[in-house]
Formats: structure tokens, sequence, C-alpha cells
């Protein structure tokens, strides 16, 4: 195929190179269906028939039926990854664009939070925990987290009820022990500091 000139004088589209890369085409075609920001996405209400067009193409490049079933992209696993990789900002962007998708999921404003804890945002940090925590209340990981920087600010009672919460309810794994130490050693030091100063 040397190219595809769609009807309605739509422009020509080059072919892709030998062995063409089918992922990127994917993720241009996926992008197009969400409305992700990139120049195609970003043309102001384009002629409608020019972008049914265009994804006919990309549908028939792909193998693809004329009604496919719509794709996503994995925002929250892309999110993850670029975490790993040491770039919270654009993690917190495709945190958000998660989050679009799915407003009511507890495990992106979750991992939101700690890439804004991580970006030296605590204020952002509190309110995504405490909004994944509204959702889901049994969310240990985000009550120990939001405990430790509500302490930070000086709200001590307020962290140690996120403390017990944690402890009611503590992870399991290999290295949850020492989380769950580090919890218990806080809340008995923050139980303990009222009754010391009340005795001075």
């Amino acid at each position: 195929m040397e190219g595809a000139a769609e009807e309605g004088g739509q422009a020509k589209l080059p072919r892709p190179a030998a062995g063409g890369n089918a992922g990127a085409l994917r993720r241009l075609a996926a992008a197009l269906k969400i409305g992700r920001p990139c120049a195609l996405a970003r043309a102001s209400h384009p002629p409608e028939r020019g972008v049914r067009g265009t994804m006919g193409f990309f549908r028939k490049l792909l193998g693809r039926d004329e009604t496919p079933a719509p794709q996503r992209l994995d925002y929250l696993n892309e999110g993850l990854a670029l975490e790993r990789q040491g770039d919270f900002n654009a993690a917190i962007t495709s945190y958000r664009l998660a989050l679009r998708d799915n407003p009511s999921d507890a495990r992106i404003l979750l991992n939101m939070a700690i890439a804004f804890t991580k970006t030296g945002q605590p204020d952002e940090a509190i309110r995504h925990y405490r909004r994944a925590l509204d959702l889901d209340g049994t969310l240990s990981g985000a009550h120990y987290g939001v405990a430790f920087l509500l302490l930070k600010r000086g709200e001590r009672e307020a962290a140690a009820g996120h403390l017990r919460a944690f402890l009611a309810r503590p992870p399991k794994g290999a290295d949850s022990e020492k989380w769950i130490r580090h919890a218990e050693e806080t809340l008995q030091a923050l139980d303990t500091a009222p009754a010391a100063e009340a005795g001075t």
C-alpha cells in the first residue's frame, strides 16, 4: 500500500516504514480516541468527515473492523513506570489522565498523593490522601502516608488517629513489619508525649 487517500479529498498519509512500528500507531490511534493532548487531538473541532476518514485509515492499517471496542491507554501503569524512572512530575500528569477516566479509583489518588509527596507538595499530597480515604477508608497506605505528613505539620491528634487506623488494618507482606513497627513506635511517642508535658 503506497499510502491511503481518503474520500472527500483528505490528504494522503504516508506508508509506514518496513516492519512498521505497530505499537506507536496503536498509541496514536488510542490518543485520537480519548483526546490525549497531541497535535491531531489539539486541532480545534476538525471536520468530522476528515476525523472519521483518518480513523478508518488507522483501523485498516491495524487490521481492525470499522467498529472496534474502545481502546484506552493505561495511564495508571504509565504513571507507575514514570515514577520508577524518577520522573514524578510526568507521573502526576499520567495519574491526572487516569483519574479523568476513573474519578472514583482510590488507587490513582493514592499514587498521586505519593508522587506529590516526592515532589515536595505536602498540601496536595494530604488532599489526595484524604480523597482516597473518602472513597476507601481501609487503605492502610493512605492512613500511613497522611499520618506522617500531618505530623510534620504539627497535627498530632489527627496523625495519631490515622496511625491507629493503619494499625487496625496493617498491610501484609515481606516489608510490612518495619512499617508496622515504625507506626507503633510513633504512636507510642505521641501517646506518651502529652502525659510527659502534663507532668512538667
